[in-house]
């Protein structure tokens, strides 16, 4: 069982920065990819960013590249994500989760555990 808890969210002007953190709980937090999503209201669950095993692989989302940088502190048991040039369509409820599938998990079902999420909101 692992237990994901974020943080940093906020309220933050179009431009700003932000950086989100999801400390795990276990001691088997090197053994799971690490994903970021984010839901908007009326809209999907996203995959923004996620960030293998090792932390030396990782993905981004169209829209995030260039601007969001994943990484992850497997001594820590946290994953963070640093978001730059924030726009307000970033505003959202952003979620980490674990997934302990092989390769690339990039739809939520591949996804074990999920924290609560914290609220990402950029202002025009």
């Amino acid at each position: 069982q692992v237990q994901l808890v974020e943080s940093g969210g906020g309220l933050v002007q179009a431009g700003g920065s932000l950086r989100l953190s999801c400390t795990a709980s276990g001691r088997t937090f090197s053994s799971y990819s690490m994903g970021w999503f984010r839901q908007a209201p009326g809209k999907e669950r996203e995959l923004v960013s996620t960030v293998r095993r090792s932390g030396g692989n990782t993905y981004y989302a169209d829209s995030v590249k260039g601007r969001f940088t994943i990484s992850r502190d497997n001594a820590k048991n946290t994953v963070y994500l640093q978001m730059n040039s924030l726009k307000p369509e970033d505003t959202a409820v952003y979620y980490c989760a674990a997934s302990a599938r092989a390769g690339w998990p990039r739809t939520t079902y591949e996804y074990n555990y999920w924290g609560q999420g914290t609220q990402v909101t950029v202002s025009s």
